[in-house]
């Protein structure tokens, strides 16, 4: 097929695929698409358990297709959900650009990655390419808290290196550090008394968890780390000192030690104010997932440039601020990178994709797979 056409089959199978909504927790009629689309390249297709963990219609699709030499197994990677309107997307091409009609979001996260995958490992069958052992991993849930990767069968999963579409920007673009991330929250508890007749009685648990606040080093900490309070919900009538009130804070540093340094920092303050206002307070620190890092010589980051430069590309390596599948396929022990499909205006009615960046990433996909040993 000339490249013509086999652009124009990438383009017609995207928007197809935009067209099916796919919703975090109900990716199911999406994944019954996928299943079928896949199994048709010759892979076996099977989904584990984790959308019942999180109480979803289907769980991550794991699609494993055999080698045909002796090679590095090798993961690719997109997410089956999509943040909110996606019923009724009606994609408009425009020139070189997919855009919505300005009434949903698009999908092209993750479904322009998803696209690519597929046309590249179609094109690869039909060059009769020789490979190693392939797997693609549709997760579920990545919008709502990575929780497909999270609650991952990981003993379905053959490779050791990975390779995720699902960052915005320029293509060229490969993330190789990202933080991690711990989620703060603190109930305090005060004790009630009348506001207007005895309000010394009281202890205001408002009060509390504004003094812990006002001690506390948020927003940015330094190059690596940021803090961030969320919500703070507490008190029931403008008469009655707040007996309790509930504060949800997050932190986030490249560096795990920088991470535990200023979620300890905001646990004490909370547990300060407390001691000083005579107050109780419980405080937990989940830590949502963990930071990875990867360097220049990592295999998985040196092919990404090969491949890159062996298309005229220039790779940058570069940090994120943000969470991904990546992350947790890193503290998995899998080797994971994030790369950049050129999705731009995500989450949002303006977002759009360049055909022209579609096609380079489905031609990047494919000289992975061909140079892989």
């Amino acid at each position: 097929m000339n490249k013509s056409l086999a652009t124009q089959r990438l383009v017609n199978q995207f928007v197809e695929m935009a067209k099916i909504a796919s919703p975090s927790r109900k990716e199911s009629n999406f994944a019954a698409y996928l299943k079928k689309e896949l199994e048709t390249l010759g892979f076996s297709v099977e989904f584990d358990n984790a959308g019942e963990k999180v109480g979803g219609d289907i769980g991550n699709l794991i699609a494993t297709l055999p080698g045909t030499k002796a090679a590095e197994p090798l993961m690719f990677c997109c997410h089956m959900d999509t943040v909110l309107p996606c019923e009724g997307i009606r994609p408009i091409i425009d020139g070189d650009v997919i855009r919505s009609d300005g009434t949903t979001i698009l999908s092209g996260d993750d479904k322009a990655g998803i696209a690519a995958i597929i046309e590249a490992i179609r094109r690869i069958r039909e060059r009769k390419v020789e490979h190693g052992l392939l797997q693609v991993v549709f997760t579920i849930c990545e919008e709502v808290g990575m929780f497909g990767s999270k609650g991952m069968d990981y003993s379905k999963i053959k490779a050791k290196r990975a390779f995720i579409f699902d960052s915005s920007g320029a293509i060229g673009k490969i993330v190789v550090q990202g933080p991690a991330k711990d989620v703060v929250k603190a109930v305090v508890h005060g004790r009630s008394a009348h506001a207007g007749l005895a309000p010394e009685k009281g202890i205001s648990a408002i009060q509390v968890a504004a003094r812990a606040i006002d001690k506390m080093n948020l927003l940015r900490i330094d190059a690596d780390t940021t803090a961030n309070l969320g919500t703070i919900s507490g008190g029931i009538a403008t008469n009655i000192v707040a007996e309790q009130t509930e504060v949800v804070a997050e932190a986030r540093s490249l560096l795990n030690e920088k991470l535990d340094k200023q979620s300890g920092h905001m646990k004490e303050c909370f547990e300060q104010a407390a001691r000083e206002y005579g107050a109780g307070v419980e405080v937990t620190i989940d830590r949502s997932y963990a930071a990875f890092q990867l360097t220049p010589d990592t295999p998985a980051v040196k092919q990404c440039v090969e491949a890159m430069r062996r298309l005229g590309l220039e790779p940058s390596l570069q940090s994120t601020g943000g969470g991904s599948d990546c992350n947790v396929f890193n503290g998995h022990g899998i080797t994971a990178v994030d790369l950049a499909i050129g999705m731009t205006d995500v989450h949002s009615k303006l977002e759009s994709i360049r055909i022209s960046d579609m096609e380079t990433v489905t031609c990047f996909i494919e000289s992975i797979i061909e140079h892989n040993e």
